[in-house]
């Protein structure tokens, strides 16, 4: 026992002299040495913790490139097609209705007789003037060929002649009123409306007739406001959109009316249509005329534009960041405005997320 013992405090005392004193200035070294790595591990978690701050801060947009485009202005009206052979034909006399020659749809030309009024009494008459017309004529001939022999006087000539003339003159007045009880159309066209009937006993201003219509030579006609006087002139494009058709093609103004009407205010202006469409007296039409054009205009989407108390202003993308251009805009047309000064061909405008923007902030496109 008392061996183990001395064993034990011998191996203590051996293990306590064989320990060697701390070297503080290594173990500084160390520390030092530990600090770097530490602070370098710290800078890169710092940094990746704010690289991902800034990513989840950026905020998603859409942007339009700028380039110069034609821009156009208009100034859009209301209208109707009309046809310019588009007449109601009404007789020219009263009379009754003994004969009707067309029927609707049917194409008839110019001069055509379309319908017949009783005109008996009248034939009646043109025979019984022909016949006295005929006996002075003979008269006047052999009066004539005495007074040429110098046989005769020359008042028995003039009498004769006078009552031939005035016969001839009494004639030709018969058979014009005889002419119209013919119901003639004065343009080529097709019968669109028949309202005269067998047997009816009509009258001129009846509004009883027959509409005659060529629909190969249209037209829209349409009344704009006296305040585009000086903008809308004949010779200006036009655009005419037609709903019902629907179509829509690029024309020009044919008339334009240099009186404006002192009820309305307004002055009329007329576009021709091309032949053989599907057009029809009556359709609506809407023209959009151009009053300006600008052939390398900047323009931007009217409802990128915010405005302030003193300009109005758009966002700009500029290397990941939102920056505020002040703009002054011209004239506004189909949802886009023309920009006169603030922006350049290749800038980015924001059209798309820019309400809750800021000047700076960071955007990813």
């Amino acid at each position: 026992m008392k061996t183990s013992l001395y064993t034990l405090a011998l191996a203590l005392i051996l293990s306590s002299c064989s320990e060697k004193p701390k070297d503080k200035k290594a173990e500084l070294e160390k520390l030092k040495k530990e600090r770097i790595a530490l602070d370098g591990r710290i800078e890169k978690l710092e940094a990746d913790l704010g690289q991902k701050k800034v990513q989840a801060e950026s905020k998603d947009v859409v942007v339009s490139e700028l380039s110069e485009t034609h821009f156009r202005n208009y100034v859009e009206v209301q209208g109707k097609v009309d046809a310019e052979d588009n007449v109601e034909i009404m007789p020219e006399s009263p009379g009754t209705v003994t004969g009707i020659f067309v029927r609707v749809g049917q194409h008839v030309n110019k001069g055509q007789v379309l319908a017949q009024l009783d005109d008996k009494v009248l034939k009646q008459s043109v025979a019984q003037m022909q016949t006295q017309l005929d006996l002075a004529t003979t008269v006047f001939n052999r009066q004539k060929n005495l007074w040429d022999q110098k046989i005769g006087t020359e008042v028995q000539f003039l009498t004769a002649k006078s009552q031939k003339e005035g016969l001839e003159k009494q004639l030709a007045g018969l058979k014009s009123q005889a002419a119209m009880n013919k119901i003639k159309s004065p343009v080529s066209g097709t019968v669109d409306a028949m309202e005269l009937k067998l047997g009816a006993s009509v009258a001129p201003g009846s509004h009883t007739g027959i509409r005659v219509v060529n629909a190969n030579n249209l037209k829209v006609k349409a009344l704009v406001s006296e305040n585009y006087g000086g903008k809308v002139n004949q010779g200006d494009d036009v655009e005419v959109s037609l709903p019902d058709v629907p179509e829509t093609l690029q024309a020009k103004i044919s008339f334009a009316a240099k009186v404006i009407d002192p009820v309305s205010r307004g002055f009329n202006v007329e576009v021709k249509l091309p032949s053989g469409k599907r057009y029809r007296p009556n359709m609506l039409a809407v023209l959009k005329i151009v009053d300006y054009r600008n052939d390398k205009a900047l323009v931007v989407p009217v409802n990128a534009i915010q405005k302030s108390e003193t300009s109005e202003y758009v966002f700009v993308a500029m290397n990941g960041t939102a920056k505020k251009v002040d703009i002054k805009t011209g004239k506004v047309s189909d949802g886009k405005a023309e920009v006169l000064s603030g922006l350049k061909a290749g800038d980015k405008v924001i059209i798309t997320g820019f309400q809750d923007l800021n000047d700076g902030d960071s955007v990813k496109l």
